[in-house]
């Protein structure tokens, strides 16, 4: 057979096949070996973690990620329905290994890493590392990875590389590392939080291609450079930020720009700590910020060096970062004067031109430029000798004016000839000297073409180069003269991409990752990569270009300029070039959104270091508008680095081409005027940054960290400490929308105060204005202007003072010949200190080392500020041996109007030690009042030694105190411990005026400084032994006698005798007692002080209108009372204690402890004046600082508040009025069927017969039976108790006859009788019908019989009552709790039956007669005899008319005892009398109100009163006592009332019912409703109940106490807060359908929806129909819940739940505390559960702090409500349980609403073993 021959078509076939196979062989071999996606395990499987997307670090940056290439990698893929976030993720066990440690020293620590095998990213990973990480000192600790086995490029920085390492803590306080997969944790040392943790994913080292993640601790990161940064505080939602420098266009984007910053700043939390990130490497990278928060570092090369600096505060961060770099220079003073420049001005002529007119116009202005456009075909060191002719005679020309040169050189070197063919001789010496940049072969210099064509480029990191250039610089000044050098186009920039040869494919010019760097080419618009420099390749060198020519251009400064400073400017930038060189923003636009940009930009400059700073003016490409260039030459008079600047072909914007009289000239030398004028404050700034580092632009936020509304303010900035700018940024606006942060500010052109402070307001901007405001507290040093500062520096010198909220004010002067290098390392300075304190301004020199040739002197002080005029104003020269001269009036100006005061004509010599101090006229106000009784006459009050002086000013007093009344001291000894001090009355004024009350002449003074924040100061007479009150307060067993340690300082004034407690934080007066009027008579004292603010809450107990006292000269009486809240009337109880705030927004407490009756009157001074009618003065203060600190101190101080009985925060009915039982089990019936939840029935005295204590009514016999069927069905029961026990009975009454048996009764003194002090109050006589249709007199008269009052002082009485209250728990009827009225003690009878008291009637109507209700019927009106004697437990005796307001107090603790000993149970007991510590035992409803609307809104005022005196336990009655409740006030009142504390339906006698069920199913249903939210929220209530009662915090809480930094918070007191948490917004108007209610600046969502509001720190109005009351669960916080039941009984069963409210930043805490509800005593025998929950990262955990609960009281774990979960679907939810089990759970999420439900309850997981549930979204 033949061959067989394959046809045409088969050959082809067959040759395409081969072909397809070859194709295909080849490609599974490229994508078997291409180098990225090698496995180095092929048996690698990922351990995906189950983590939040917010923390996921991608695993594929570079393009065509897919799930096949992730896995490829070893990464986890898991895709969304968004593409920021990352779908290929790290896996678990990629990174590194520690395999070993290393720690010879406690500050340094080294590891060696071995890679973990995984496949590979990039390939050529490095597979052993070496770690190394130092403190470097105290607030910096170094960490470097590098390779283990080979050295690889380094930056060689040449500030950093000559520090020396100073440490002071031991490196394991702030470092820790985790060995597998090798991680570092780094931590505060001071508190342990985490501040930079890696270990969320692993570390990646490649010789091409390094990764290092962190978690930040916070979103408010700032820093990372060069961008344009749209806002100051960073976006962390997965943003990714190039740096690598570059030629390109600050336009918006996210690209790269000129510099080179690897460094920022995070602000941790509102105390300001905060720390900095520094990477040291100049490779290309990319910085890429995450939700989390988290920080991921992807760089190209080099090493990964890294610096933490770590400060208390912003600003001390950069002092960190700058001390490791290099701190700034000192700019010439002449460069901060206004400069000019343009790109191609054309010819020398048309410079000149734009300088004359310029002139002209008196424009303020220093410096001329020439770009480009100079040079002979733009070649550096030439000059074009046909346009710019004249150049060599220009800086004379500028000179004879008093002005500077500067001019432009760019590295780029032409290496075409010169004109004519003339050799271009800075070349030609370049290449003898081997200056170039060279191509790889390191030998051929590379070319490139910028702006004269093909150039090459200088290598400023050789040396040779180096010589070159300071030679050529050198050669070129001494052809043109000039003042300072521009160094522009050094990124370094080339207009060819790489070389005029292209660049050789290779892994440097094609990296296998390229950063996202513009345009995404490492050589676009610059040099191969591949180029050879002396500090390597250029690769690894290229950001360094900018850095390198600085150091080179400093150099050649020094050669030229030898001791004059001189200036550089420079385009690139590296850390470190601050300390030679300034920077500008680069070539921006004429466009408004390039205005606003200027600014975060300078803010970041001033982190990075370059203080010299600012944008192009008016815009450099396009051409302006004159409203635009207008506004941006308002805002450039503030830049640092103040130059309009604008570039070739497009219009002029100098300011004079608008025209001589045009708006924008006169605007622009207004504001440069101001600049000129404070160029000293501005030079001692750059001088602060020089040698502290201190920041020059300055954000709001550094100063007022603690104001979470500053953290994003980035369109406003300060100079320094003291002067914010706020300029208008956008077009066709005169109204800007600014924040006033907290402090004292004055309008610096009208130098007006401003009255806002602390809040955002509308500041009006007209086309010439610009916002400037000086903080108070500062003293900036002036000059006066002049049109350079040539001419300004011969000017007089001046002050502007402004005084702060303590008329104090600090700050200070440097000042040197302006030009001259090294004046601070030389002391060829001058440095001022000034301070102002109380009216004494100390100019001190603190360094004099330099003489100004100009003989300067201060001319001029301006005092801001001051309250009233100066008298006289004295001048001392402290270095002239403190020869005193008067300042002549003539040179003394005041402003009445705006509070200035203006010395002119002063002529201090200049560098001299002055002090000037003010005398201020004596102030109408403030007056004591020397005649506080009524009928004050003029010879009344000169009577009493005072002065007499009507005034046209409503209530201020005519008759007042002169101003040496008082006393004065006679004998002073301090030990460290406190002060005790012999006062003597001042006896040129007559007594007090009050003859049965004789004066005391001589009286001692305790100062005693029990704690840090407590202090007590006490006066009393050490002849006399005086009555103090028996009440024993909690102080510390030892002093504290280490001063540092306390907040405060004392200081006395001796005549007249004060005290004076000042904080030392803030230098605020917070007590300052140096008042006159001081008196101290036997039955009269009284003691004034001012306040350290108008802001004063507490005093009690009575009606006030507003939370926060009015000080419009309101006085308020203080005497247990019988009385029914009202306006002005002294109530029940008596709490001598407030709260101030300080302006600082710091809280103090104050408490006077004396319970004879009082009064305090309040003045706007502002003041304050207590008087009382006996005792002493026994002060205690406790310094807070936080208002909730105040009251935690304060509860330290008299005892913390009870924990009521769990069943008692249920809901209770009661009322004055059952006619029987039966009406009782009625109302039960009927609750039960409406489902309404509630706890606690009352039976009020119509229970007892005929009102006797523990005797049971015939109508009430049924009642035993039923209270004990209702308490097996879950419910409670409490009676009532009045303290007075008849005496009148013909049978035997026990009640009585024990107590007489026993002598519990008050009697009279013996010395005047041995009979009971007889009163009348409830009971009724035996056998009598009572009419009650007669008036209330004839029915005391006829009816009630005689009552004895137990005096429960003694102990015997205190066994008495619990041996009848156990009687009658035993015979006759169960109880559950107790409440105690009527214990004022109220009488029916004014003092005794009969009306005559015995004894001295001085007592009944003392000399002075507090304005108390009814005051003109003496003090015994409505009560016992004053005269009645009681006897202390001591057996000591006292007067009624000292413990009176002490009744009710005794009256509760043997009431508390006698229930917990006689039920065995912790129930509650309800007091209506009480005093300071009071809340140990008790309980508190604020008395008998009436049904009206006002008492809505007055209870909120009450209950936040009584949070403030330690008795959190307290609400109203809902729906009112007196008067007849209108059924929508009631609805309203139910709302309200579900969230008082103690929740009680209450209402009196003749009354129509008001209970829930009482008036439709509407209302009926209503009330259900709003209970059930109630007992819901229980758990969370009874928390709030454990926390007040172990650390004294307030339950029902002002909005203050939470936001103390917002001002609008202190003055609301409709609305409430339950805790931190849970914000109440009540209708408490008629009518009202919708409410306007704050919110403050948090997120809050909204109770019924779960729906995030959207809005922070602003009135809203919330709809609120008749069924619905507003309530807002703040984010942040995890609120437990359970089901509500019908009583707390059955609720108490049900499963746990969890409303976790997550915050803006993802997290939540909060915590539970449960026991058996009832037992005695469960915390102090730790038999109850704590524990603390945590949600963070879409995990929420729980964490047991405290586990001694019985297995009965368990509770397991319901339905989770995460609110906020956000709207990418959640599939996943799991449940860890403490056997570390993973059980998966359901769940619902609602993307709508964002609430995630998630059901636990069939688990039985127990709340009191740790578990965590973790939801997760995937698709």
């Amino acid at each position: 057979m033949g061959k067989r021959r394959f046809s045409e078509l088969e050959v082809t076939l067959i040759v395409m096949l081969t072909l397809m196979f070859v194709t295909s062989i080849t490609l599974i071999v490229l994508f078997v070996t291409r180098g990225p996606e090698v496995s180095e395990d092929e048996g690698f499987v990922p351990q995906c973690p189950n983590i939040p997307l917010a923390e996921r670090v991608d695993c594929f940056p570079d393009a065509g990620a897919s799930k096949q290439r992730c896995e490829q990698r070893g990464c986890c893929w898991a895709p969304l329905d968004e593409r920021n976030a990352p779908w290929c993720f790290f896996s678990t066990n990629h990174g590194y290994t520690v395999e070993s440690v290393e720690q010879m020293d406690p500050y340094v620590m080294k590891a060696h890493l071995k890679r973990m095998a995984s496949p590979s990213l990039f390939g050529a990973d490095i597979q052993e590392l070496s770690f190394h990480a130092e403190m470097q000192s105290n607030n910096r600790l170094r960490f470097k990875i590098s390779d283990a086995n080979k050295q690889r490029f380094e930056v060689p920085h040449e500030h950093v590389s000559s520090l020396n390492s100073h440490p002071s803590s031991p490196i394991s306080n702030t470092l820790e590392i985790t060995h597998k997969p090798f991680g570092l944790t780094v931590r505060r040392k001071e508190n342990k939080k985490v501040l930079f943790n890696t270990t969320m994913a692993p570390l990646v080292f490649a010789d091409q291609y390094l990764q290092l993640s962190a978690k930040l601790p916070s979103h408010n990161i700032y820093g990372l450079g060069e961008h344009v940064h749209k806002q100051y505080r960073h976006d962390t939602n997965w943003k990714t930020w190039p740096i690598f420098t570059r030629d390109a266009f600050p336009n918006g984007g996210t690209h790269n720009l000129y510099g080179h910053y690897p460094f920022f700043l995070c602000l941790e939390d509102v105390s300001g700590k905060s720390f900095g990130v520094f990477l040291m490497n100049s490779n290309a990278m990319e910085v890429i910020l995450q939700p989390a928060p988290a920080v991921t570092y992807r760089t190209i090369g080099g090493v990964l060096d890294f610096y933490i600096l770590f400060g208390d505060t912003p600003e001390q961060v950069v002092q960190e970062f700058l001390e490791l770099i290099g701190r700034p220079v000192i700019p010439p003073y002449w460069s901060l004067g206004f400069q000019l420049s343009r790109w191609d001005y054309g010819s020398l002529n048309e410079v000149k031109k734009t300088v004359e007119r310029n002139r002209a116009v008196g424009l303020p202005y220093d410096i001329q430029y020439t770009d480009i456009d100079y040079m002979e075909d733009k070649k550096d060191f030439t000059y074009d000798k046909v346009k710019f002719r004249e150049l060599p005679q220009f800086a004379d020309y500028l000179h004879e004016k008093g002005q500077r040169y500067i001019l432009i050189l760019d590295p780029a070197v032409a290496t075409n000839k010169r004109v004519g063919d003339a050799p271009y001789e800075s070349y030609d010496r370049g290449t003898e000297k081997n200056a170039w940049v060279t191509e790889s072969d390191g030998k051929t210099p590379l070319l490139g073409e910028v702006w004269p064509g093909e150039t090459v480029f200088p290598d400023y990191t050789s040396q040779n180069c180096i010589d070159w250039w300071v030679d050529e610089y050198e050669r070129f000044y001494r052809e043109i003269k000039h003042d300072a050098l521009w160094i522009d186009m050094n990124e370094v920039a080339n207009f060819k991409k790489g070389s005029n040869k292209g660049c050789a494919d290779n892994n440097l010019n094609y990296p296998p990752y390229t950063p996202k760097i513009l345009d995404e080419v490492m050589y676009s618009k610059t040099l191969c990569m591949d180029a050879k420099q002396a500090w390597g390749n250029h690769y690894d060198v290229h950001s360094l270009y900018g850095y390198s020519m600085v150091l080179a251009s400093e150099k050649a400064l020094q050669r030229v300029f030898a001791g004059n400073r001189s200036l550089m400017l420079t385009r690139s930038s590296f850390p470190g070039v601050g300390k030679y060189s300034g920077h500008w923003l680069g070539d921006n636009a004429a466009n408004w959104n390039d205005i606003k940009w200027a600014i975060p930009g300078m803010l970041e400059f001033g982190l990075f270091g370059v203080p010299y700073i600012g944008a192009d003016i008016c815009g450099f490409f396009d051409d302006t508008s004159e409203e635009l260039c207008r506004r941006w030459m308002q805002v450039g008079a503030f830049y640092p680095f103040s130059r309009n600047h604008n570039a070739q072909g497009y219009k002029p914007q100098d300011p004079a081409v608008f025209g001589p009289d045009s708006a924008l000239v006169e605007s622009s030398k207004h504001y440069l005027m101001i600049r000129y004028t404070l160029l000293p404050y501005l030079y001692t700034l750059f001088y602060k940054a020089h040698t502290a580092g201190e920041t020059v632009v300055r954000p709001v936020m550094h100063e007022f960290y603690s104001d979470s509304s500053t953290w994003g303010v980035d369109r406003q900035f300060l100079w320094g400490k003291h002067l914010l700018i706020t300029p208008v940024l956008d077009p066709g606006v005169e109204k800007v929308w600014a924040y006033i942060p907290d402090a004292v500010w004055y309008d610096y052109e009208t130098m007006e105060r401003v009255t806002d402070r602390g809040q955002h307001v509308e500041l009006y901007l007209p086309a010439d204005k610009l916002g400037l405001h000086i903080r108070g507290g500062a003293i900036l040093p002036t000059q006066s202007p002049n049109v350079t500062t040539t001419y300004s520096r011969h000017n007089p010198m001046g002050l502007m003072v402004a005084l702060d909220d303590n008329n104090q004010a600090a700050g200070e002067l440097f000042w040197d010949d302006g030009d001259s290098r090294e004046t601070v390392k030389t002391g060829n300075y001058i440095h001022y200190k000034f301070t102002v304190v109380d009216g004494v301004l100390t100019m001190q020199v603190t360094h004099d080392g330099y003489r100004d040739p100009d003989n300067l002197k201060f001319e001029e002080i301006i005092v801001l500020g001051l309250s009233r005029p100066p008298t006289n104003v004295s001048v001392t020269h402290v270095t002239n041996g403190n020869s005193t001269t008067m300042v002549p009036d003539t040179n003394i100006q005041y402003d009445a109007v705006k509070k200035v005061m203006s010395l002119s004509g002063l002529s201090l010599t200049f560098g001299d030690t002055y002090l000037v101090e003010w005398e201020l006229e004596v102030e109408e106000i403030p007056r004591i009042n020397c005649h506080p009784e009524e009928h004050a006459d003029e010879a009344k009050c000169k009577a009493r030694g005072c002065i007499w002086e009507p005034s046209n000013i409503e209530d201020v007093p005519w008759c007042f105190y002169p101003k040496d009344y008082g006393y004065t001291v006679a004998a002073y000894n301090e030990t460290n411990s406190g002060m005790t001090i012999d006062i003597t009355r001042n006896k040129k004024y007559r007594s007090s005026g009050r003859l049965e009350s004789p004066d005391i002449d001589t009286l001692r003074v305790e100062i005693r400084y029990h704690s840090s924040d407590m202090l007590q100061f006490k006066i009393w007479d050490p002849t006399t032994d005086r009555y103090e009150v028996p009440v024993p307060l909690s102080v510390p067993a030892a002093p504290e006698t280490n001063e540092k340690r306390r907040l405060y300082n004392v200081r006395v004034t001796n005549n007249p005798f004060g005290i004076q407690v000042v904080r030392k934080s803030t230098g605020t007066k917070i007590w300052d007692s140096s008042l006159p009027g001081f008196t101290f008579s036997d039955m009269f004292i009284q003691v004034s002080t001012r306040l350290s603010s108008e802001f004063v809450f507490g005093f009690g107990e009575t009606e006030h209108p507003t939370y926060k006292h009015s000080l419009n000269y309101h006085t308020w009486g203080m005497f247990a009372k019988d009385q029914p809240p009202g306006y002005k009337m002294n109530c029940y109880g008596v709490h001598p204690f407030y709260m101030g705030l300080e302006t600082t927004a710091d809280a103090h407490g104050v408490l006077l402890l004396n319970s004879n009756a009082m009064d305090v009157t309040f003045q706007p001074t502002p003041a304050l004046t207590y008087r009382t009618v006996g005792g002493i003065l026994d002060f205690y203060m406790v310094l807070g600082p936080t208002p909730e600190m105040v009251v935690q101190e304060y509860t330290a101080l008299i005892g913390r508040p009870v924990l009521p009985a769990y069943w008692s925060l249920g809901f209770q009915l009661c009322r004055y009025g059952y006619a029987n039982d039966q009406e009782i089990s009625d109302l039960y019936r009927d609750m039960r069927e409406a489902g309404i939840p509630y706890d606690v029935q009352y039976a009020d005295i119509d229970y007892m017969d005929r009102q006797l204590d523990f005797v049971l009514d015939p109508e009430f016999a049924g009642l035993p039976a039923l209270v004990d069927r209702m308490r097996t069905e879950g419910m409670r029961f409490i009676f009532i108790l009045d303290p007075a026990i008849s005496g009148n009975e013909t049978l035997s009454y026990p009640a009585f006859d024990r107590g007489q048996a026993a002598d519990v009764f008050i009697k009279w003194p013996k010395d005047i009788s041995d009979e009971i002090v007889w009163g009348k109050v409830w009971p009724d006589y035996p056998n009598v019908t009572v009419n009650e249709s007669l008036d209330w007199d004839s029915q005391v008269e006829l009816y009630r019989a005689y009552t004895a009052f137990p005096d429960f002082f003694r102990t015997a009485t205190a066994k008495w009552w619990k041996q009848e209250i156990k009687d009658f728990y035993e015979t006759c009827m169960k109880f559950d709790g107790i409440w105690i009225d009527m214990n004022e003690p109220a009488s029916f009878v004014h003092g005794t039956v009969g009306g005559k008291c015995l004894g001295n009637p001085l007592l009944e109507n003392p000399p002075y007669m507090p304005p108390l209700e009814s005051k003109h019927l003496g003090l015994n009106h409505k009560t016992l005899c004053m005269n009645s004697e009681q006897i202390l437990s001591d057996g000591k005796k006292v007067r009624h008319y000292d413990v009176h307001s002490l009744y009710g107090w005794s009256h509760t603790k043997p009431t508390y005892d006698a229930l917990r000993d006689v039920t065995g149970k912790r129930g509650i007991v309800v007091t209506r009398s009480t005093y300071p510590s009071s809340g140990i035992w008790a309980g508190h409803w604020l008395g008998d109100n009436a049904a009206s609307w006002d008492q809505l809104y007055k209870s909120i005022i009450g209950m936040m009163e009584f949070s403030l005196f330690g008795i959190p336990y307290t609400g109203a009655d809902i729906c009112g006592f007196f008067n007849n409740a209108e059924y929508e006030m009631c609805l309203r009142w139910m709302q309200l009332g579900a969230f008082y504390p103690y929740s009680r339906n209450h209402n009196g006698k003749g009354n129509p019912r008001q209970d829930p069920v009482s008036w439709n199913t509407t209302f009926s249903e209503a009330s259900r409703d709003v209970l059930n939210i109630r007992y819901t929220l229980l758990p969370y209530l009874y928390t709030l109940m454990f926390e007040a009662h172990t650390k004294g915090s307030t339950v029902v809480r002002p909005l203050l106490h939470e936001f103390v930094n917002d001002r609008n918070t202190w003055e609301v007191y409709k609305q409430f807060l339950w805790g931190p948490a849970l914000l109440i917004t009540p209708v408490l108007d008629q009518g009202a359908r919708h409410v306007d209610g704050y919110v403050p600046d948090a997120r809050w969502y909204d109770f019924h929806t779960a729906r995030d509001i959207g809005v922070h720190g602003q009135i809203i109005r919330m709809s609120a129909p008749l069924d619905h009351i507003n309530l807002h669960i703040r984010g942040g916080y995890i609120l437990p819940w359970q089901k509500p039941e019908n009583n707390t009984f059955y609720s108490r069963k049900n499963p746990l739940g969890l409303i976790v409210a997550l915050s803006d930043s993802g997290t939540a805490q909060g915590s539970l505390f449960w026991d058996d509800g009832e037992g005695i005593d469960t915390v102090q025998r730790e038999q109850y559960l704590l524990t603390s929950f945590a949600a963070e990262s879409s995990t929420l955990s729980n964490q047991v702090v405290h586990n001694g609960l019985a297995a009965a009281d368990r509770l397991i774990l319901g339905v989770v409500k995460v609110w906020g979960a956000g709207s990418v679907e959640i599939t996943e939810v799991t449940l860890t349980d403490v056997t570390g089990t993973v059980h998966p759970l359901t769940s619902q999420h609602n993307l709508d609403t964002q609430e995630l439900l998630i059901d636990a309850t069939a688990k039985s997981v127990r709340v009191d073993q740790p578990f965590s549930i973790t939801w997760r979204t995937t698709v």
